[in-house]
């Protein structure tokens, strides 16, 4: 906590109750901050501070609206302490609207007592010092999040591309196919879960904006089935799917409406026993999509239904534990249906009776016709010569797997596990694309990008990141060294295979 934040702002614009204040404040060695006019108040408490002291006669409507409006603002773990002086206490209509709208209050009745008013002083500035303190837990937390994530996604990223290399082989005998899909279906799972994780941490931190674009609804519904068929297979459940005819376009954050409706339909099949049918319906209603699952599980009493959306609430009719799972699904499920300005609701019968999720978001395109798909790029091999790819992570496992994918899909690939290798490999090797990841062991990805850019002033290497941090700032980072693709560990396979086609098609009469 650092000096400003340790002040008290005090805000007595009539009177002599500033002087007193200051004085008492001063004598007890307490840094404090006078504003003598309204527009001084907000601002100071948003440089940072320990307490607000005001005086009775301060609360008019203006004053309550801007102190309000902050109050409401502040993150969780702030819970601003207001002292506030006051000639009637409780018997004041103006004290009275203060409790109700301003929350953390206490009331200190003249004529007040110095010792009064420093001992209420000390203890608001002991009760901010608590909150400061979870401040600073919540951002280890975030920071053990990231890095978590990164370390998990890390080992994922070779088994998928090991998974891949493995499907691709001709004539494998059936039980090692049923192997590789078990493990396919693991990892995809696997990766589920730790996204929803780092999306608990960006989203209480505010940390998470839509990236808005054109999508249509048929590939909504197709990629959170996608998500879901492991579960499917694994608990027998017969999904059935009902949409409206023709082509709806919507406007909104594909990876996050994937995401919201994956997550509602996985709790379905979750809480659904074995062979029971999960219904997914999609109407438009105007403007507005629906979304609905039903389910035919044990339901939900009215107690749980008002917390089902609360994060860590974990399942339904107390069958948590059994079917497992971190209990951040719906919630994130709401909250981004939210960032759509749409709503989430529950309904269910009660004991036995299942359950039904609506999510409602008015993104519907008023035009609803599909835009033309783009035309398909050329493959690695139908230009001439080999499209040269230099893989950089200190993962070797990764990098073996990868360059064994790469290569048969008919890339020249060349290999490095740390930063001056790369630069090494660059200089020789002059790849067309570079996969670089971030953490490496002698540099990050970033400053090996930036010093491979600088080798030759032609270089147009295309440098597409492959790392574990998926955080906005790693972003910004790497596009401030040139990385002009980014790419979040286990990577989708299929994504990076159609960026690098794409990148062929564009280089393929310098190919060679």
């Amino acid at each position: 906590m650092d000096k400003v934040e340790q002040r008290i702002v005090v805000y007595a614009p009539v009177g002599k109750d500033a002087r007193l204040i200051e004085d008492v404040l001063r004598y007890a060695q307490l840094e404090c901050e006078i504003c003598s006019a309204l527009p001084q108040v907000v601002p100071q408490l948003g440089h940072g501070a320990a307490a607000l002291f005001v005086i009775e006669e301060a609360f008019n409507a203006d004053f309550l609206a801007e102190l309000t409006s902050f109050l409401s603002g502040q993150p969780a773990w702030s819970d601003l302490p207001v002292l506030v002086l006051s000639k009637q206490g409780l018997d004041s209509s103006a004290v009275r609207t203060v409790f109700e709208q301003v929350g953390n209050v206490t009331l200190l009745e003249r004529p007040v007592r110095r010792a009064t008013l420093l001992s209420a002083a000390l203890s608001a500035r002991r009760a901010r010092q608590r909150q400061y303190q979870m401040r600073e837990v919540d951002r280890r937390k975030d920071e053990f999040l990231a890095i978590l994530g990164h370390e998990l996604r890390n080992p994922l990223a070779p088994i998928r591309t090991a998974m891949d290399v493995l499907n691709t082989i001709p004539d494998s005998s059936p039980r090692l196919r049923h192997i590789t899909q078990v493990v396919e279906r693991q990892v995809k799972h696997l990766t589920r879960l730790v996204d929803d994780l780092l999306d608990v941490a960006r989203i209480t931190n505010d940390k998470v904006a839509l990236k808005c674009e054109w999508v249509s609804l048929d590939t909504v519904l197709e990629h959170a089935v996608e998500l879901c068929r492991p579960q499917l297979l694994a608990g027998g459940q017969r999904l059935d799917v009902r949409q409206p005819p023709g082509s709806v376009l919507l406007s909104g954050d594909r990876a996050r409406l994937v995401q919201s409706l994956a997550n509602v339909l996985g709790n379905a099949i979750k809480f659904s026993p074995p062979g029971a049918p999960v219904e997914l319906r999609a109407e438009v209603d105007g403007g507005d999509i629906v979304l609905s699952v039903r389910d035919h599980g044990p339901g939900l009493e009215p107690e749980a239904r008002a917390r089902i959306f609360e994060l860590f609430v974990q399942g339904q009719a107390g069958r948590v534990h059994a079917l497992g799972g971190l209990g951040i699904g719906l919630s994130l499920a709401q909250r981004f249906t939210r960032m759509h300005g749409g709503t989430v609701q529950v309904h269910s019968g009660g004991q036995g009776q299942g359950c039904e999720f609506v999510l409602r978001m008015p993104i519907v395109v008023a035009d609803r016709r599909r835009r033309p798909r783009p035309e398909r790029r050329a493959a690695a091999d139908d230009a001439e010569g080999p499209l040269r790819v230099m893989v950089v992570d200190d993962n070797v496992d990764g990098a073996e797997m990868l360059q064994v994918m790469l290569e048969m899909d008919g890339y020249l690939v060349g290999k490095a596990h740390d930063g001056q290798g790369a630069i090494a490999l660059a200089e020789r090797f002059h790849p067309h694309v570079a996969l670089m990841d971030i953490g490496l062991p002698d540099m990050q990805g970033y400053e090996a990008a930036r010093r491979i850019h600088a080798l030759r002033a032609d270089d147009d290497t295309v440098f597409i990141a492959m790392t574990g941090w998926g955080h906005e700032e790693a972003r910004r980072l790497a596009a401030e060294a040139g990385i002009q693709h980014y790419l979040v560990k286990p990577v989708d396979l299929n994504m990076l295979r159609q960026q690098l086609s794409d990148i062929r098609s564009r280089v393929a009469p310098q190919a060679g």
